[in-house]
């Protein structure tokens, strides 16, 4: 054991040397410092909807006025003011008089078609499209909600609209998650990069005649790399809970990412033994995790999920037992991968 810590502890010695992961690393400590305040950036790129206050106004024409007026009475930030024709209210946009355009033309039968004028590539834009969308979907149900009297057949009523904040939706599937699993990516980068390094360079050969196995040398390298995920994702939750994000079931959280992160260790173990080149050695890596996490997040308890749930504290028992089934099958894999390179050696 004392050969193994010895190796570790020149693993962890030698990540000075590592300045693109200590640059993710300062980013992830960055965006943990100030969580509160960057949250307000990145929502708006999340759910640009989530920007509240913003005001605009929509110069309009057409045969469906009044019922877009009706509409923006409905929608936060949205006022609607009705011009005699299409060219009077483009006049009124050119001049900056309104943000926006639309136009609406009923048809024969009753179909109204709209076309909106928005501003092209300028810093409001986004924020006008996404009050235009909901101006148009109120209006548009609106008219479902008028005509519906004259279906043969009742239409399903639709859902109560959750009023659930984005803010918190963010936080707690986005953020939490992102800095949990970025230490578990970063890990097994490590191990990639620190056996193709010894192979390449020489110095494995040099290990192997010290005294000590090379299931010895894995299984010191992995604890560098193993042992520093959980202890970088229990400072941003802290750093988090600092800025006022509160996170339960920290423990949980760090063991099912102890777990994640040793399975991805073992994948870059393996990786490593079969293609001992660092640029392919870290481009199956990628693709690996990819596929591995891609996958996981597809299913219904994806680690994500059980993130999220178990922040929250909405955690059930599925959860629970999710957090098992990955450490057994991150034990499984890791000892299996060890017990291959055992056999069959590294870089061969």
């Amino acid at each position: 054991m004392d050969s193994r810590l010895t190796i570790a502890g020149r693993e962890l010695a030698g990540l000075r040397a590592e300045k693109t992961i200590l640059l993710a690393i300062g980013i992830q400590l960055f965006i943990a410092m100030f969580s509160s305040f960057l949250v307000v950036g990145l929502v708006s790129m999340y759910d640009p909807g989530a920007l509240d206050g913003a005001q605009i106004e929509v110069a309009a024409a057409g045969d469906a006025v009044d019922d877009l007026e009706r509409a923006a009475s409905e929608v936060s930030g949205a006022s609607v003011a009705a011009y005699p024709d299409a060219n009077a209210a483009r006049s009124a946009f050119e001049r900056n008089a309104a943000d926006a355009v639309v136009v609406t033309t009923r048809g024969e039968s009753g179909r109204v078609s709209a076309v909106v004028t928005a501003p092209d590539a300028t810093v409001e834009t986004t924020v006008i499209v996404v009050q235009l969308r909901e101006l148009l979907r109120t209006y548009e149900l609106n008219e479902r909600d008028a005509r519906a009297q004259f279906l043969e057949e009742s239409p399903l009523p639709l859902p109560e609209r959750s009023e659930t904040s984005p803010y918190f939706t963010f936080t707690y599937t986005v953020l939490i998650p992102l800095l949990v699993f970025l230490p578990v990516f970063i890990s097994g980068s490590l191990v990639v990069d620190s056996i193709t390094e010894e192979i390449d360079q020489g110095t494995m050969e040099l290990l192997r005649v010290a005294p000590v196995t090379l299931p010895e040398i894995v299984d010191g390298k992995a604890v560098a790399a193993i042992g520093i995920a959980p202890g970088q994702a229990l400072i941003w939750l802290l750093l988090l809970e600092a800025n006022g994000t509160s996170v339960a079931n920290v423990g949980p959280i760090l063991a099912l990412m102890t777990a994640l992160t040793t399975l991805v260790v073992a994948v870059a173990v393996g990786i490593s033994a079969v293609a001992p080149d660092r640029r392919a050695a870290q481009l199956l890596y990628s693709v690996a995790v990819l596929v591995l996490f891609g996958g996981a997040t597809a299913m219904a308890g994806g680690p994500a999920n059980a993130v999220a749930r178990l922040a929250i504290d909405s955690a059930d028992a599925p959860t629970g037992v999710l957090v098992v089934a990955y450490a057994v099958i991150a034990g499984a894999a890791y000892l299996g991968v060890r017990r291959a390179v055992a056999v069959e050696g590294l870089g061969r």
